[in-house]
């Protein structure tokens, strides 16, 4: 098995990140969607991580919405993070890598696409999010497109030849009440023939 930074890494190189913004875009404009609503509950503009951010093109929609005050991307795959910084040079990208990495300030929401199931142990990463990552009361909004009820997602691992963490929908939700988070809510987002759709999953730090 390799590991998925360098994967990700050699298709920001061959521009296989534009076909990733095209797969996700429908399941990431519904994640964001929830997102926006609950900023509109906020007192103040809202901060931001888009954490797996790819080329940043998420932090580009987040970055120009009226209530946004700061987005920032972080990635793993550093050939990502530079695109990041090619496309958008304003923009705040940073290279780092969990479970090691820890920010500098807590933000409002914390927004993941098809990143966190790549991790040795997912759950124990969450938690770090709520208690380190999020500040209080602050939402986590994550995507999964590689779980059990995904039949068609199976052989991913074979396939890309990385580590993929396999669980289901109920597993993921038992996680994120094992990490700490409240208020957890979950839908299916963009399915069509053949896939159930992207598994959001978003809670709530206490």
């Amino acid at each position: 098995m390799r590991e998925a930074i360098d994967v990700f890494g050699e298709w920001a190189e061959v521009g296989k990140d534009e076909g990733m913004e095209r797969g996700h875009a429908a399941a990431v404009e519904e994640m964001l969607e929830f997102i926006f609503q609950r900023a509109k509950d906020l007192e103040n503009p809202f901060t931001i991580t888009d954490l797996g951010c790819g080329n940043g093109w998420v932090v580009r929609k987040l970055t120009a919405h009226s209530l946004c005050h700061h987005a920032n991307g972080i990635d793993g795959a550093e050939a990502m993070i530079n695109k990041a910084k090619q496309i958008d040079p304003s923009g705040d990208y940073q290279h780092a890598i969990l479970p090691d990495y820890f920010p500098e300030n807590q933000v409002d929401f914390v927004h993941s696409m098809e990143f966190i199931y790549y991790l040795e142990d997912p759950i124990s990463v969450l938690k770090e999010i709520r208690e380190h990552w999020l500040k209080p009361n602050g939402w986590a909004v994550f995507g999964i497109d590689f779980y059990q009820e995904h039949h068609q997602s199976h052989d991913w691992p074979e396939k890309v030849g990385v580590h993929m963490t396999m669980m289901s929908a109920s597993e993921w939700l038992n996680g994120w009440k094992e990490a700490g988070f409240t208020n957890i809510q979950s839908w299916h987002a963009n399915p069509s023939p053949g896939f159930p759709g992207t598994l959001v999953i978003t809670g709530q730090a206490s």
